[in-house]
């Protein structure tokens, strides 16, 4: 069903939960890995104009380098085959063109699973990639199981979920309200 499953890194301990994912699913299918790390260049937009770009790109293709050497190393353990690229840009729209480009069935991507305030803020990698991506994305919850929890319930609060299947919202409303008031004065 697999033969080619892209799996981008940003060469976190977090990360390795989806890489793990991935390596797993390869070798159940017979598929090869592709790593890929992308070198945000939207990064060096903020940096001072007198900062050597050579050096920060330097620094950021040695971090690339380990990340995509570490993704070899977890696959090699189930003898899966891993290609092994660096890329430079915006990294939603760098994954999408790679697997697009190199035919890629499935993107296997790590998701912090941030809401509200901080996913405005910080934006979301893995959700540009779902939007945009021509092949299926498998997203993986990594990192902290506490803080993905209370980022749940932070959804849950400003979620009121789905209207009543009676098209009565507005009447439900109104005496949800009227019943709390009431409540609350006794």
């Amino acid at each position: 069903m697999f033969e080619r499953i892209l799996v981008p890194t940003d060469g976190s301990d977090e990360v390795e939960q989806a890489i793990s994912y991935a390596v797993d699913l390869a070798a159940d299918q017979g598929a090869t890995v592709h790593a890929v790390y992308v070198i945000n260049t939207a990064t060096y937009g903020s940096l001072p104009m007198e900062t050597s770009w050579e050096g920060i790109t330097d620094m950021f293709r040695d971090e690339g380098n380990r990340a995509i050497t570490r993704v070899e190393e977890l696959a090699a353990e189930s003898e899966v085959p891993v290609t092994g690229a660096l890329l430079e840009g915006t990294p939603s729209r760098e994954i999408v063109r790679y697997a697009d480009e190199n035919d890629c069935d499935l993107v296997v991507i790590g998701t912090h699973g941030r809401g509200g305030l901080n996913r405005l803020l910080l934006g979301s990698v893995a959700e540009r990639v779902v939007r945009a991506s021509p092949v299926p994305v498998l997203t993986i919850q990594v990192g902290d199981e506490e803080q993905a929890l209370e980022e749940l319930e932070s959804l849950e609060e400003e979620d009121p979920g789905p209207p009543p299947e009676d098209g009565n919202a507005d009447e439900r409303s109104a005496e949800r309200e009227s019943s709390s008031t009431t409540d609350e004065g006794d």
